[in-house]
C-alpha cells in the first residue's frame, strides 16, 4: 500500500471526498439563501410597492427588508375596522369643507386636512403615534397612498414654518385626498343622505 504524507490512498480519497461534500453543502447552502433572498424581496417589493422603493433608498436592502418584515408583524396586531355610514358621511362633509377652505386659505386647509386624515386614520383603528409610526403602520395597508401621505405631510410641515408654496400646498391636498379616500372608502358613501 502506498502512503502520502503517512496515510493510505483509500484515506487521501475519503478526504478528498469530504472536501468535495462540504464544498457543495456550501453552495447549496449559499443558493438556498440567495433564493430566499430573492423571493423576500419580491414578496416586500410585491406587496409595498413604492414604500419598498422609497424605503430601500433610505436603508439600503438589508434594513429596509427587517424594517418592512416588522411592520407587517406589527400590522398584524392592529385590530382595523372600517368606519360606519354614519362616521363616513361625517368625515366626507368635513373634507368637503376642507377642500372649499383651500380657495380662501390654502396653508389653512392643508393643516386641516393633515388633522383630518390623522383623525381618519385613528378611528379606524391606525396606532396614534408619531407621524412615523403611523405612516408606517398605513404602509401595510396602502403602500400606494402612503407615499402620497408622507409628500403631503412634508409640505404640511414646510407650511407650518411658512416654507410652501401654493402649488406645493395644492399638490399636497390631492396626495391628502387620495389617502382620504382610501380610508373611508368614499364609493360607498356617495348617496345623499335624506333630510330628516
Amino acid at each position: 500500500m502506498q502512503t502520502w504524507f503517512g496515510l493510505e490512498n483509500w484515506m487521501w480519497i475519503a478526504i478528498e471526498a469530504a472536501a468535495v461534500a462540504v464544498v457543495v453543502l456550501l453552495i447549496v447552502s449559499a443558493i438556498v439563501r440567495a433564493n430566499s433572498r430573492n423571493k423576500r424581496t419580491g414578496r416586500l417589493n410585491d406587496a409595498f410597492g413604492p414604500e419598498y422603493t422609497r424605503t430601500v433608498d433610505e436603508k439600503g436592502r438589508a434594513k429596509a427588508e427587517e424594517d418592512l418584515d416588522l411592520r407587517s408583524k406589527n400590522a398584524a396586531s392592529i385590530e382595523l375596522h372600517q368606519l360606519s355610514a354614519i362616521e363616513g358621511r361625517h368625515y366626507l362633509e368635513e373634507w368637503t369643507a376642507t377642500q372649499a377652505h383651500f380657495v380662501d386659505n390654502p396653508g389653512d386647509a392643508v393643516n386641516q386636512a393633515d388633522r383630518l386624515v390623522t383623525e381618519v386614520l385613528q378611528a379606524r383603528g391606525y396606532p396614534a403615534g408619531d407621524f412615523e409610526a403611523r405612516a408606517n403602520s398605513v404602509s401595510v395597508d396602502h403602500p400606494k397612498v402612503v407615499v402620497e401621505y408622507r409628500a403631503a405631510h412634508e409640505a404640511a410641515e414646510r407650511n407650518q414654518r411658512g416654507d410652501a408654496s401654493t402649488d406645493e400646498l395644492r399638490s399636497a391636498m390631492t396626495q391628502y385626498r387620495a389617502i382620504f379616500n382610501e380610508l373611508i372608502d368614499v364609493r360607498n358613501l356617495r348617496e345623499p343622505v335624506a333630510a330628516p
